[in-house]
Order: structure tokens, then sequence, then C-alpha cells
């Protein structure tokens, strides 16, 4: 049995009284999660303020986007991330305004518009996740290479699950 780590329970726990035996796991990644996720929300927020005093901490994961994947519409945009319209169009309002990205002609469709990251932006965005990274390798320098890679798989397995 592995040790518990994160004071949430044990591995193999017993589950609660009158609980079948699976819904313990179930209950335990949604404590972890919600731990995750909430570290992570305030993680964002501290990006964004690190790339742009005015950048909204959602922002934020529209840059990694871009990065990732170059421009794209905001349509294709707001579909990746699920949000509406007025959403997407309002972030991306701000995202231009502060200098982050550009809109230019969609080759494919001269009535649409690619967004893209500027140099400035990108530049910025790139300082902060570095540095970031930097925070994960020395956060994560005890843990065996082979156990990043899986947990990667895992979130990502788990990321695909969900949006759709």
């Amino acid at each position: 049995m592995a040790a518990d780590v994160h004071g949430s329970g044990t591995e193999n726990g017993p589950a609660p009284a009158g609980e079948p035996a699976a819904t313990s796991e179930f209950l335990d990644l949604e404590r972890e999660l919600a731990v995750f996720l909430r570290r992570a929300r305030a993680n964002s927020g501290e990006m964004a303020r690190e790339v742009h005093p005015d950048l909204e901490p959602s922002a934020y994961g529209l840059l990694v986007r871009l990065e990732d994947v170059g421009a794209q519409r905001a349509t294709e945009l707001s579909a990746y991330f699920g949000v509406g319209k007025a959403t997407m169009s309002r972030q991306l309002r701000t995202l231009q305004e502060i200098g982050l990205i550009a809109r230019e002609p969609d080759p494919a469709d001269g009535r649409a518009s690619l967004v893209r990251i500027t140099d400035e932006g990108l530049a910025r965005f790139r300082r902060v996740r570095d540095a970031r990274r930097g925070r994960y390798v020395q956060k994560l320098a005890d843990w065996d290479r082979g156990e990043i890679a899986e947990l990667a798989r895992l979130l990502h397995q788990l990321n695909s699950r969900f949006a759709s």
C-alpha cells in the first residue's frame, strides 16, 4: 500500500460507511482535483499578472493555446475552451488592447480573421511560462521521469474525456 502523502485518505482505504468500494476512489479523485484546480487558478492569476498587469487569469490560457497551435479563429478558440462567443470576444479584445495578440485576415476566408500572439505577447508569455516550468522541475525533482510522463498522459486522457 502506498503512503498517503497528500493527507486525503489512504490509497486503498475503506469506503465511507454505506458507500460502495468504488466510490471512495472517485471521492479521492474529486478531492484532489478540487485542491489542484484551486491552486491552478491561483497560479494562473499570478502568471497572468506577470505577463501583463491587466491580463485576466482566464485569458492566460488563450496565450497558451495560441503559442501551442498558432493563429486561430475566435470561433475555434471559443469551441476549444467551451465558452461563448461573447466571452471570447471580450477576452480577445482586452488581449489586443494590451498588445499581446493581433488579428489578421484568414487566407482561407477573407471575411474571417485569425488571432495570433504578437512578438511582444510571445516574449512576455514565454518568460513567465519558462519560470513556471522551472518551478515544476524544482517541485518534482525527486519524482521519477516516468511518473511525470504518466501523470501528463493521464491528465491528457482526462482532459480529452471532458472535452467531448
